[in-house]
């Protein structure tokens, strides 16, 4: 189904790669981190090429709901705890230094922006949201503590940042993407000797941006082990009451709150992809129990890339791989993140150098709980009989009843009934 972005946006088109290219740097994913990074590298005079598989921003860009923040659940008490108080400021400052650039971008170009606050909520730990309070204490952060919130869920306690923002990202990439260089339903099968190859001509760069969601070079990076897949769903409702803000749960399995117009937007249903989950169903429940006057006008489904410890993976693909970056596992925070992952991106190709990066560094430590998750997933369903393979890593697929899709539980691929491919990290279709 249509997202209200996409319903209320119009993209402009551009043609297939005919023949061979060169150029200084080639990305690869034409969502808003790829596009982002190409605006960032052209306006510092680099020249650019991006490839795009499909159309531009028609995979998770375009289902996401579009908040533009700097908190992102109770992540600062992580952070602090894991990297300490020092790598946690350069995390805050990479992403306030995002919103900053939407807000310049916005007062250019027509966005429906809107300056907003944001609060995290939780339901059950009044402790939580205190522990988060006192780590933005002590990080220098002005945030503010509510009892309540104007949703209908009781909580237990709030974290409210002032002056964030929600915008309508298809209208921001539709403008940006017209003054960059870019060709459309040119998949990349392969980069090798610094070169990229597609079905209509290889493309020669003296560097790489890996932004395809997912990376699909799998003998780099270990990111299959670094990176799982999770669902979630949105609804816009008619005639929604204005709420005056964003509103967030901190657990997984939570719901999210905003409005764009006349719409009220309500997040969650989240699950692992591949796996049972709450889907639309909580949400139409949730809808037809608080808002009953409020009919649906759009129902939507997204995939996040998950990393191991909350961070996202911004900078070189591997350490043998000098020239290649990329940015992936954005935790569901992608608009925020894929800004800053521009910057820094921008700042390492051109030699400035960034001083952010190295909290986001993907060769950081992979030693979490979640490593280890992730490979007893792994290996469960290569164990699982089952006709239906995932073409990435052999994975036994699972039939998705609420979408209709064949579903990686592994790593998140997914494929229409028929076996065409919808999502990554798997480059081809079902065989037969």
């Amino acid at each position: 189904m249509l997202s209200v972005w996409s319903d209320n946006s119009s993209l402009p088109s551009f043609p297939t790669l005919n023949g061979d290219k060169k150029t200084d740097v080639l990305i690869i994913g034409g969502g808003i981190a790829g596009i982002l990074c190409a605006y960032k590298l052209t306006k510092s005079g680099v020249n650019c090429i991006l490839l795009e598989a499909d159309r531009i921003c028609r995979g998770v860009t375009q289902n996401t709901t579009a908040k533009i923040t700097s908190q992102h659940g109770f992540i600062y008490e992580k952070l602090i705890n894991k990297f300490g108080v020092e790598k946690a400021q350069m995390y805050l400052q990479a992403n306030e230094s995002a919103l900053s650039e939407y807000r310049k971008l916005a007062e250019k170009i027509p966005c429906d922006f809107e300056t907003r606050d944001n609060a995290v909520y939780s339901v059950q730990s009044r402790e939580k949201a205190e522990k988060e309070m006192r780590a933005l204490i002590k990080l220098g952060v002005k945030a503010e503590f509510n009892d309540t919130i104007p949703v209908p869920v009781e909580i237990a306690g709030a974290v409210r940042f002032k002056n964030q923002a929600q915008f309508n990202p298809l209208k921001l990439l539709s403008k940006l993407s017209q003054k960059l260089t870019i060709y459309e339903h040119t998949k990349v099968f392969e980069i090798r000797d610094n070169c990229a190859y597609t079905a209509g001509g290889k493309v020669e760069a003296k560097q790489f941006v890996v932004a395809t969601h997912f990376p699909f070079m799998n003998k780099y990076g270990g990111y299959f082990l670094k990176l799982f897949q999770e669902r979630s769903y949105v609804l816009a409702l008619e005639n929604g009451p204005q709420i005056d803000g964003m509103y967030v749960d901190e657990a997984p399995k939570g719901m999210s709150f905003r409005n764009y117009g006349d719409y009220l937007l309500i997040g969650g249903g989240d699950h692992r992809t591949g796996k049972q989950g709450g889907d639309y169903g909580v949400l139409r429940t949730f809808a037809k129990t608080h808002y009953p006057n409020c009919p649906e006008k759009y129902a939507w489904a997204t995939q996040d890339c998950m990393s191991l410890d909350g961070v996202p993976y911004i900078g070189r693909y591997s350490k043998s791989l000098p020239n290649i970056y990329m940015a992936t596992g954005f935790n569901k925070w992608g608009m925020t993140t894929s800004m800053a992952a521009a910057q820094i991106l921008c700042d390492m190709i051109t030699g400035r150098g960034n001083d952010c990066a190295e909290v986001f560094s993907p060769s950081r430590s992979i030693l979490t709980p979640q490593l280890a998750i992730n490979g007893a997933e792994t290996v469960t369903s290569l164990l699982t009989i089952s006709k239906k393979r995932c073409p990435h890593m052999g994975c036994a697929l699972k039939w998705n009843s609420s979408e209709h899709t064949w579903d990686c539980p592994c790593h998140g691929s997914r494929f229409t009934e028929e076996g065409k491919l919808i999502e990554n990290p798997a480059t081809d279709d079902l065989k037969n």
